[in-house]
Protein backbone atom coordinates (compact mmCIF):
# COMPACT_ATOMS: atom_id res chain seq x y z
CA UNK A 1 0.00 0.00 0.00
CA UNK A 2 1.26 3.31 -1.26
CA UNK A 3 1.57 6.35 1.51
CA UNK A 4 -0.58 8.19 0.58
CA UNK A 5 -3.55 10.43 2.62
CA UNK A 6 -6.93 8.85 3.26
CA UNK A 7 -9.56 10.18 4.60
CA UNK A 8 -8.73 8.91 7.67
CA UNK A 9 -5.88 11.14 7.99
CA UNK A 10 -7.77 14.00 8.46
CA UNK A 11 -8.74 15.40 11.42
CA UNK A 12 -12.46 15.48 12.91
CA UNK A 13 -13.16 17.48 16.19
CA UNK A 14 -14.51 15.76 19.09
CA UNK A 15 -18.20 15.87 19.41
CA UNK A 16 -19.60 16.81 22.95
CA UNK A 17 -22.66 16.69 24.26
CA UNK A 18 -23.31 20.45 23.91
CA UNK A 19 -23.16 21.50 27.80
CA UNK A 20 -21.54 24.59 28.87
CA UNK A 21 -17.53 23.46 30.89
CA UNK A 22 -17.93 25.28 34.28
CA UNK A 23 -15.90 28.23 34.98
CA UNK A 24 -12.55 26.26 35.74
CA UNK A 25 -12.74 23.89 33.23
CA UNK A 26 -13.75 26.77 30.69
CA UNK A 27 -10.23 28.50 31.30
CA UNK A 28 -8.34 24.73 31.32
CA UNK A 29 -9.72 24.25 27.93
CA UNK A 30 -9.20 27.39 26.54
CA UNK A 31 -5.51 26.93 27.77
CA UNK A 32 -5.27 23.99 26.12
CA UNK A 33 -6.91 25.18 22.62
CA UNK A 34 -4.49 27.95 22.31
CA UNK A 35 -1.61 25.47 22.65
CA UNK A 36 -3.09 22.91 19.95
CA UNK A 37 -3.52 26.28 17.95
CA UNK A 38 0.47 27.22 18.65
CA UNK A 39 1.53 23.62 17.70
CA UNK A 40 -0.94 22.38 15.01
CA UNK A 41 -1.33 23.20 11.75
CA UNK A 42 -0.04 26.30 9.84
CA UNK A 43 -3.65 26.66 8.53
CA UNK A 44 -4.94 27.46 11.92
CA UNK A 45 -2.38 29.50 13.47
CA UNK A 46 -2.25 33.15 13.65
CA UNK A 47 -0.14 35.00 10.85
CA UNK A 48 3.22 35.11 12.20
CA UNK A 49 4.30 38.76 13.16
CA UNK A 50 6.60 40.36 11.25
CA UNK A 51 10.22 40.48 11.95
CA UNK A 52 12.77 37.49 13.00
CA UNK A 53 10.57 33.97 13.41
CA UNK A 54 10.92 32.73 16.64
CA UNK A 55 11.72 28.59 16.64
CA UNK A 56 12.01 26.00 18.73
CA UNK A 57 15.76 25.44 18.97
CA UNK A 58 17.60 27.18 20.54
CA UNK A 59 21.35 29.05 19.07
CA UNK A 60 23.68 27.62 17.59
CA UNK A 61 27.24 27.80 18.89
CA UNK A 62 29.36 27.64 16.11
CA UNK A 63 27.10 28.71 12.82
CA UNK A 64 28.99 27.12 9.74
CA UNK A 65 30.85 24.12 11.61
CA UNK A 66 29.05 21.83 9.94
CA UNK A 67 30.55 21.09 6.34
CA UNK A 68 28.43 18.44 6.32
CA UNK A 69 24.58 17.14 7.23
CA UNK A 70 23.11 13.96 7.18
CA UNK A 71 19.62 13.30 7.41
CA UNK A 72 18.44 9.99 8.02
CA UNK A 73 14.54 9.38 7.94
CA UNK A 74 12.76 6.14 8.74
CA UNK A 75 9.46 6.79 7.15
CA UNK A 76 6.49 5.70 9.32
CA UNK A 77 7.90 4.95 11.85
CA UNK A 78 5.94 4.68 15.40
CA UNK A 79 7.75 4.19 18.98
CA UNK A 80 6.59 1.21 19.19
CA UNK A 81 8.60 0.33 16.03
CA UNK A 82 11.82 1.43 17.75
CA UNK A 83 11.27 -0.77 20.59
CA UNK A 84 10.38 -4.19 19.17
CA UNK A 85 13.40 -4.02 16.26
CA UNK A 86 15.74 -3.08 19.58
CA UNK A 87 14.11 -6.25 21.50
CA UNK A 88 14.62 -8.16 18.20
CA UNK A 89 17.96 -7.36 17.78
CA UNK A 90 18.88 -8.21 21.81
CA UNK A 91 16.81 -11.21 21.76
CA UNK A 92 18.16 -12.51 18.47
CA UNK A 93 21.18 -10.87 17.03
CA UNK A 94 22.94 -10.20 20.29
CA UNK A 95 23.43 -6.19 20.10
CA UNK A 96 21.32 -3.33 20.64
CA UNK A 97 20.00 -1.06 17.87
CA UNK A 98 22.47 1.72 16.71
CA UNK A 99 19.65 3.94 17.44
CA UNK A 100 19.54 2.95 20.99
CA UNK A 101 22.75 2.55 21.20
CA UNK A 102 22.88 6.66 20.80
CA UNK A 103 20.79 6.99 24.07
CA UNK A 104 22.84 4.86 25.64
CA UNK A 105 26.57 5.85 24.99
CA UNK A 106 27.51 7.13 28.12
CA UNK A 107 29.42 10.03 26.75
CA UNK A 108 30.84 8.30 23.88
CA UNK A 109 28.76 10.49 21.86
CA UNK A 110 27.21 13.70 22.48
CA UNK A 111 22.72 13.37 21.63
CA UNK A 112 20.21 15.56 21.56
CA UNK A 113 17.02 13.70 21.82
CA UNK A 114 13.57 15.38 21.95
CA UNK A 115 10.18 15.18 20.24
CA UNK A 116 8.76 16.99 17.07
CA UNK A 117 5.35 18.01 15.61
CA UNK A 118 5.12 16.68 12.56
CA UNK A 119 2.05 18.41 11.37
CA UNK A 120 1.11 19.70 8.09
CA UNK A 121 -0.76 23.08 6.97
CA UNK A 122 -4.14 21.62 6.57
CA UNK A 123 -3.74 18.62 8.84
CA UNK A 124 -2.48 17.21 12.27
CA UNK A 125 -1.69 13.72 10.50
CA UNK A 126 1.00 15.00 7.71
CA UNK A 127 2.06 12.66 4.64
CA UNK A 128 5.32 12.31 3.78
CA UNK A 129 5.50 14.76 0.81
CA UNK A 130 4.06 17.57 3.57
CA UNK A 131 6.29 15.86 6.18
CA UNK A 132 9.54 16.21 4.29
CA UNK A 133 8.74 19.50 2.66
CA UNK A 134 8.67 20.91 6.45
CA UNK A 135 12.86 19.70 6.98
CA UNK A 136 13.71 20.32 3.14
CA UNK A 137 11.61 23.71 2.51
CA UNK A 138 11.32 25.20 5.81
CA UNK A 139 7.68 25.57 5.06
CA UNK A 140 4.48 23.71 5.87
CA UNK A 141 2.63 22.87 3.03
CA UNK A 142 -1.03 20.68 2.90
CA UNK A 143 -0.67 17.13 2.35
CA UNK A 144 0.36 15.45 -0.97
CA UNK A 145 2.42 18.88 -2.24
CA UNK A 146 5.99 19.14 -2.44
CA UNK A 147 7.78 22.23 -1.33
CA UNK A 148 4.90 23.81 -3.15
CA UNK A 149 2.77 26.66 -1.22
CA UNK A 150 -1.47 26.68 -1.93
CA UNK A 151 -1.29 29.61 -4.47
CA UNK A 152 1.38 27.39 -6.55
CA UNK A 153 4.58 29.11 -5.23
CA UNK A 154 7.54 27.03 -5.12
CA UNK A 155 9.93 26.80 -1.94
CA UNK A 156 13.51 26.93 -2.13
CA UNK A 157 14.52 23.88 -1.40
CA UNK A 158 17.81 22.45 0.77
CA UNK A 159 19.29 20.58 -1.87
CA UNK A 160 19.32 23.47 -4.21
CA UNK A 161 21.27 25.60 -1.52
CA UNK A 162 23.93 23.41 -0.81
CA UNK A 163 24.33 22.52 -4.19
CA UNK A 164 24.70 26.65 -4.58
CA UNK A 165 27.07 26.92 -1.95
CA UNK A 166 29.27 24.29 -3.90
CA UNK A 167 28.39 21.74 -1.63
CA UNK A 168 27.07 18.13 -2.91
CA UNK A 169 23.82 16.49 -2.82
CA UNK A 170 22.44 13.04 -2.39
CA UNK A 171 19.34 11.19 -2.04
CA UNK A 172 19.09 7.47 -0.65
CA UNK A 173 15.98 5.95 -0.42
CA UNK A 174 14.69 2.37 -0.30
CA UNK A 175 11.01 3.84 -2.24
CA UNK A 176 11.38 4.90 -5.58
CA UNK A 177 13.47 7.54 -5.95
CA UNK A 178 10.78 9.88 -6.87
CA UNK A 179 8.77 9.35 -3.94
CA UNK A 180 7.84 11.65 -1.69
CA UNK A 181 10.26 11.89 1.41
CA UNK A 182 13.14 12.41 -1.28
CA UNK A 183 11.40 14.75 -3.55
CA UNK A 184 10.28 16.96 -0.54
CA UNK A 185 13.83 17.98 -0.32
CA UNK A 186 14.55 18.75 -3.90
CA UNK A 187 11.88 19.59 -5.81
CA UNK A 188 8.75 21.51 -6.37
CA UNK A 189 5.75 19.97 -7.91
CA UNK A 190 1.77 20.66 -6.68
CA UNK A 191 1.69 16.75 -6.23
CA UNK A 192 3.40 13.80 -5.07
CA UNK A 193 1.88 11.64 -7.42
CA UNK A 194 3.95 13.68 -10.49
CA UNK A 195 6.85 11.07 -10.20
CA UNK A 196 7.69 11.85 -13.83
CA UNK A 197 8.47 15.23 -13.68
CA UNK A 198 10.08 14.87 -10.37
CA UNK A 199 12.97 12.28 -11.88
CA UNK A 200 13.02 14.90 -14.60
CA UNK A 201 13.83 17.77 -11.98
CA UNK A 202 16.56 15.93 -10.60
CA UNK A 203 18.15 15.73 -13.80
CA UNK A 204 17.55 19.32 -14.70
CA UNK A 205 19.10 20.64 -10.85
CA UNK A 206 22.11 18.15 -11.18
CA UNK A 207 21.72 16.46 -7.93
CA UNK A 208 25.14 14.39 -7.49
CA UNK A 209 24.10 11.29 -5.88
CA UNK A 210 20.38 9.49 -6.49
CA UNK A 211 20.01 5.71 -5.38
CA UNK A 212 16.84 3.98 -4.98
CA UNK A 213 13.90 2.10 -6.77
CA UNK A 214 11.62 3.74 -9.58
CA UNK A 215 13.05 2.57 -12.92
CA UNK A 216 9.51 2.96 -14.37
CA UNK A 217 10.24 6.50 -14.31
CA UNK A 218 13.04 6.71 -16.06
CA UNK A 219 12.22 4.41 -19.18
CA UNK A 220 10.79 5.53 -22.14
CA UNK A 221 7.94 2.51 -22.34
CA UNK A 222 6.35 3.65 -18.91
CA UNK A 223 6.40 7.29 -19.24
CA UNK A 224 4.15 9.50 -20.57
CA UNK A 225 6.38 11.72 -22.36
CA UNK A 226 7.82 8.87 -23.85
CA UNK A 227 11.39 10.24 -22.40
CA UNK A 228 14.64 7.93 -21.60
CA UNK A 229 16.24 9.51 -18.67
CA UNK A 230 18.26 6.64 -17.97
CA UNK A 231 20.16 8.16 -21.44
CA UNK A 232 19.82 11.59 -20.82
CA UNK A 233 21.34 11.20 -17.19
CA UNK A 234 24.34 9.36 -19.36
CA UNK A 235 24.73 11.91 -21.89
CA UNK A 236 24.99 14.76 -18.88
CA UNK A 237 27.77 13.09 -17.60
CA UNK A 238 26.28 10.37 -14.63
CA UNK A 239 27.51 7.05 -14.07
CA UNK A 240 23.85 4.91 -14.49
CA UNK A 241 23.71 1.37 -12.39
CA UNK A 242 20.59 -0.94 -12.48
CA UNK A 243 21.69 -3.61 -10.25
CA UNK A 244 23.68 -4.26 -6.58
CA UNK A 245 26.93 -5.66 -8.93
CA UNK A 246 26.81 -2.21 -10.72
CA UNK A 247 27.04 -0.25 -8.03
CA UNK A 248 29.96 -2.26 -6.43
CA UNK A 249 31.77 -1.75 -9.52
CA UNK A 250 30.83 2.10 -9.53
CA UNK A 251 34.46 4.04 -9.27
CA UNK A 252 32.73 6.65 -7.05
CA UNK A 253 33.80 9.38 -9.25
CA UNK A 254 30.93 12.11 -11.03
CA UNK A 255 27.24 11.28 -10.33
CA UNK A 256 25.73 8.65 -10.26
CA UNK A 257 22.12 7.72 -10.65
CA UNK A 258 21.16 3.86 -9.14
CA UNK A 259 17.36 2.70 -10.14
CA UNK A 260 17.58 -0.87 -8.64
CA UNK A 261 13.75 -1.84 -9.13
CA UNK A 262 10.93 -1.14 -10.96
CA UNK A 263 8.54 0.65 -8.28
CA UNK A 264 9.87 -0.08 -4.32
CA UNK A 265 13.01 -1.58 -3.39
CA UNK A 266 11.92 -4.89 -1.94
CA UNK A 267 11.44 -5.49 1.89
CA UNK A 268 14.39 -6.66 3.41
CA UNK A 269 12.64 -9.96 4.78
CA UNK A 270 11.80 -10.96 1.31
CA UNK A 271 15.44 -9.81 -0.47
CA UNK A 272 16.62 -11.61 2.68
CA UNK A 273 14.74 -15.36 1.40
CA UNK A 274 14.46 -14.64 -2.38
CA UNK A 275 17.70 -15.08 -3.62
CA UNK A 276 16.90 -12.84 -6.97
CA UNK A 277 16.35 -10.08 -4.64
CA UNK A 278 19.94 -10.67 -2.99
CA UNK A 279 21.57 -11.18 -6.32
CA UNK A 280 20.07 -8.22 -7.57
CA UNK A 281 19.53 -5.21 -5.02
CA UNK A 282 21.69 -3.97 -2.99
CA UNK A 283 20.42 -3.15 1.02
CA UNK A 284 20.07 0.03 1.87
CA UNK A 285 23.42 0.17 4.27
CA UNK A 286 25.32 -0.60 0.93
CA UNK A 287 23.36 2.11 -0.85
CA UNK A 288 24.18 4.57 2.27
CA UNK A 289 28.25 3.54 2.34
CA UNK A 290 28.34 4.30 -1.59
CA UNK A 291 26.66 7.53 -1.57
CA UNK A 292 29.04 9.02 1.44
CA UNK A 293 32.42 7.23 -0.56
CA UNK A 294 31.35 9.49 -3.19
CA UNK A 295 29.84 12.48 -1.78
CA UNK A 296 33.04 12.79 0.83
CA UNK A 297 35.39 13.70 -1.86
CA UNK A 298 34.08 17.63 -2.23
CA UNK A 299 36.45 19.10 0.43
CA UNK A 300 33.46 21.94 0.81
CA UNK A 301 30.91 19.33 2.31
CA UNK A 302 27.76 17.79 1.14
CA UNK A 303 23.96 17.39 2.48
CA UNK A 304 22.12 13.37 2.18
CA UNK A 305 18.95 12.10 2.86
CA UNK A 306 18.91 8.73 3.91
CA UNK A 307 15.31 7.38 3.84
CA UNK A 308 14.29 3.89 4.88
CA UNK A 309 10.77 3.74 3.35
CA UNK A 310 9.64 0.43 3.31
CA UNK A 311 8.89 0.79 7.02
CA UNK A 312 6.05 2.98 6.21
CA UNK A 313 4.59 0.44 3.58
CA UNK A 314 4.99 -2.57 5.84
CA UNK A 315 3.21 -0.06 8.62
CA UNK A 316 0.06 0.44 6.45
CA UNK A 317 0.06 -3.32 5.95
CA UNK A 318 0.17 -3.74 9.35
CA UNK A 319 2.69 -6.25 8.40
CA UNK A 320 5.29 -6.67 11.68
CA UNK A 321 7.84 -8.59 9.95
CA UNK A 322 8.30 -6.51 7.30
CA UNK A 323 8.50 -3.51 9.53
CA UNK A 324 11.32 -4.86 11.93
CA UNK A 325 12.97 -5.98 9.07
CA UNK A 326 13.10 -2.46 7.14
CA UNK A 327 13.68 -0.78 10.49
CA UNK A 328 16.78 -3.10 11.26
CA UNK A 329 17.76 -1.89 7.60
CA UNK A 330 17.65 1.23 8.20
CA UNK A 331 19.03 0.90 11.86
CA UNK A 332 22.61 -0.41 9.46
CA UNK A 333 22.53 2.47 7.87
CA UNK A 334 22.56 4.50 11.03
CA UNK A 335 25.51 2.07 11.83
CA UNK A 336 27.01 2.65 8.68
CA UNK A 337 26.66 7.32 9.37
CA UNK A 338 28.33 6.41 12.75
CA UNK A 339 31.21 4.45 11.49
CA UNK A 340 31.50 8.01 9.15
CA UNK A 341 31.21 10.86 11.43
CA UNK A 342 33.39 8.70 14.01
CA UNK A 343 36.96 10.87 15.26
CA UNK A 344 35.66 13.74 12.76
CA UNK A 345 34.18 16.90 14.38
CA UNK A 346 32.78 18.63 10.79
CA UNK A 347 28.89 16.76 10.20
CA UNK A 348 26.02 17.43 11.61
CA UNK A 349 23.51 13.88 12.17
CA UNK A 350 19.84 14.26 12.27
CA UNK A 351 17.88 11.06 12.97
CA UNK A 352 14.31 10.94 13.38
CA UNK A 353 10.53 9.54 11.60
CA UNK A 354 8.02 11.84 9.30
CA UNK A 355 5.29 10.52 11.20
CA UNK A 356 4.06 7.43 12.97
CA UNK A 357 2.05 4.73 11.38
CA UNK A 358 -0.75 2.38 12.79
CA UNK A 359 0.88 2.47 16.50
CA UNK A 360 2.28 -0.88 16.80
CA UNK A 361 3.12 -2.69 19.67
CA UNK A 362 3.98 -5.25 21.92
CA UNK A 363 1.29 -6.46 24.09
CA UNK A 364 1.78 -9.95 25.30
CA UNK A 365 4.67 -12.61 26.34
CA UNK A 366 8.12 -12.42 24.47
CA UNK A 367 7.83 -16.36 23.67
CA UNK A 368 5.19 -14.92 21.16
CA UNK A 369 6.99 -11.94 20.08
CA UNK A 370 9.93 -14.66 19.37
CA UNK A 371 8.25 -15.88 16.46
CA UNK A 372 9.25 -12.86 14.21
CA UNK A 373 13.10 -14.10 14.21
CA UNK A 374 11.52 -17.18 12.07
CA UNK A 375 9.29 -15.51 9.63
CA UNK A 376 10.92 -15.97 6.00
CA UNK A 377 8.15 -13.71 4.00
CA UNK A 378 6.26 -10.79 4.10
CA UNK A 379 2.27 -10.30 4.34
CA UNK A 380 2.74 -8.35 1.35
CA UNK A 381 4.04 -11.50 -0.31
CA UNK A 382 1.66 -13.77 1.18
CA UNK A 383 -1.29 -11.68 -0.77
CA UNK A 384 0.72 -11.40 -4.00
CA UNK A 385 -0.51 -14.86 -4.90
CA UNK A 386 -3.89 -15.03 -3.17
CA UNK A 387 -7.52 -12.95 -4.63
CA UNK A 388 -11.16 -13.67 -3.64
CA UNK A 389 -11.08 -17.49 -5.61
CA UNK A 390 -8.32 -18.45 -3.18
CA UNK A 391 -9.31 -21.77 -1.33
CA UNK A 392 -8.82 -21.89 2.63
CA UNK A 393 -6.20 -24.57 1.94
CA UNK A 394 -4.62 -22.54 -0.33
CA UNK A 395 -4.60 -19.19 1.95
CA UNK A 396 -3.82 -21.76 4.93
CA UNK A 397 -0.65 -23.09 3.12
CA UNK A 398 0.23 -19.50 1.84
CA UNK A 399 0.28 -17.94 5.36
CA UNK A 400 2.56 -21.05 7.12
CA UNK A 401 5.03 -20.91 4.37
CA UNK A 402 5.60 -17.22 5.31
CA UNK A 403 5.28 -17.54 9.17
CA UNK A 404 6.66 -21.02 9.70
CA UNK A 405 4.06 -21.79 12.15
CA UNK A 406 0.26 -22.92 11.85
CA UNK A 407 -2.65 -21.03 11.57
CA UNK A 408 -6.33 -22.77 12.02
CA UNK A 409 -8.79 -23.56 9.80
CA UNK A 410 -11.40 -20.90 10.88
CA UNK A 411 -8.59 -18.38 10.42
CA UNK A 412 -7.35 -19.16 7.42
CA UNK A 413 -11.95 -18.96 6.38
CA UNK A 414 -11.66 -15.23 8.32
CA UNK A 415 -8.97 -14.32 5.98
CA UNK A 416 -10.86 -15.88 3.06
CA UNK A 417 -14.34 -13.61 3.51
CA UNK A 418 -12.07 -10.63 3.99
CA UNK A 419 -10.13 -11.38 0.61
CA UNK A 420 -14.26 -11.94 -1.21
CA UNK A 421 -15.12 -8.33 0.89
CA UNK A 422 -17.25 -10.08 3.17
CA UNK A 423 -15.61 -9.41 6.43
CA UNK A 424 -17.30 -6.36 7.92
CA UNK A 425 -15.69 -5.18 11.39
CA UNK A 426 -17.27 -2.74 13.05
CA UNK A 427 -14.73 -0.05 12.04
CA UNK A 428 -15.55 -0.49 8.67
CA UNK A 429 -11.20 0.35 8.17
CA UNK A 430 -10.50 -2.51 10.01
CA UNK A 431 -12.66 -4.83 7.58
CA UNK A 432 -10.01 -5.13 4.67
CA UNK A 433 -7.53 -8.35 4.33
CA UNK A 434 -4.33 -6.85 5.86
CA UNK A 435 -6.22 -5.81 8.91
CA UNK A 436 -7.83 -9.08 9.10
CA UNK A 437 -4.45 -11.18 8.28
CA UNK A 438 -3.01 -8.64 10.87
CA UNK A 439 -5.96 -9.30 13.68
CA UNK A 440 -4.64 -13.50 13.05
CA UNK A 441 -0.91 -12.90 13.40
CA UNK A 442 -1.15 -11.14 16.72
CA UNK A 443 -2.61 -14.39 18.25
CA UNK A 444 1.04 -15.53 17.43
CA UNK A 445 3.21 -12.77 18.08
CA UNK A 446 1.89 -10.21 20.58
CA UNK A 447 1.89 -7.35 18.35
CA UNK A 448 -1.40 -5.09 18.09
CA UNK A 449 -2.04 -1.89 15.88
CA UNK A 450 -4.57 0.66 15.97
CA UNK A 451 -4.83 1.53 12.44
CA UNK A 452 -3.47 1.07 9.02
CA UNK A 453 -2.99 4.91 8.77
CA UNK A 454 -1.06 7.74 9.53
CA UNK A 455 -0.88 9.28 13.39
CA UNK A 456 -0.48 12.56 14.75
CA UNK A 457 1.95 11.58 17.01
CA UNK A 458 5.14 13.74 18.15
CA UNK A 459 7.92 11.64 16.73
CA UNK A 460 11.55 10.76 17.88
CA UNK A 461 14.07 13.06 16.86
CA UNK A 462 18.07 12.39 17.53
CA UNK A 463 21.04 14.83 16.41
CA UNK A 464 24.66 15.16 16.78
CA UNK A 465 27.51 16.86 15.90
CA UNK A 466 27.69 20.42 14.82
CA UNK A 467 24.64 22.47 15.40
CA UNK A 468 22.92 19.24 17.17
CA UNK A 469 23.00 21.28 20.48
CA UNK A 470 20.60 23.53 18.99
CA UNK A 471 17.94 20.54 19.58
CA UNK A 472 15.65 21.42 22.84
CA UNK A 473 13.35 18.50 24.02
CA UNK A 474 10.67 19.72 21.86
CA UNK A 475 11.29 20.45 17.82
CA UNK A 476 8.77 22.26 15.33
CA UNK A 477 9.64 20.26 12.02
CA UNK A 478 9.73 23.39 9.80
CA UNK A 479 12.86 24.34 12.45
CA UNK A 480 15.35 21.67 11.42
CA UNK A 481 15.38 23.49 7.94
CA UNK A 482 16.92 26.54 9.67
CA UNK A 483 19.28 24.36 11.96
CA UNK A 484 20.58 22.53 9.13
CA UNK A 485 21.65 25.70 7.26
CA UNK A 486 23.08 27.55 10.03
CA UNK A 487 24.57 24.43 11.17
CA UNK A 488 25.95 24.25 7.43
CA UNK A 489 27.09 27.89 7.14
CA UNK A 490 24.49 28.20 3.72
CA UNK A 491 21.88 30.77 4.89
CA UNK A 492 23.20 33.33 1.98
CA UNK A 493 21.89 30.86 -0.62
CA UNK A 494 18.22 29.99 0.67
CA UNK A 495 17.05 32.93 -0.98
CA UNK A 496 19.53 32.39 -4.52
Amino acid sequence: MEDEPTDHDKYQPPRGDGAPPDPSRRDFLRAGALSTLALGSGALAAPAPAGPRRTTTGAIANPGQAKNVIFLVSDGMSAGTLTMADLLLRRHYDRRSHWMRLYESHGEYEVRRGVMDMASRNALVTDSAAASTSWGAGHRVNNGAVAMGPGGEAHRTVLETFRDAGRDTGLVTTTRITHATPAGFGTNVPSRGMEDEIAGQYLEREYDVLLGGGHRHYTPGERDDGRDLHQEHEDAGYSVVRTKEELAAWNRLGPVLGTFAGSHVPYTLDRRTIPAHREEVPTLEAMTEAALERLDRNRDGFILQIEGGRVDHAAHGNDVAGMLYDQIAFDNAIGRVLSFVEGRDDTLVIITTDHGNANPGLSSGADDFDRIADYERTNNWIFSELDEDSTYREIKSRVEQAWQHGITRDQAHALQQALRGEHDALYEARSGPSSVLAKIQANYTGVNWISGSHTADYVELAALGPGSEAVGAFTRNTDLFELMVEAAGVTDYVES
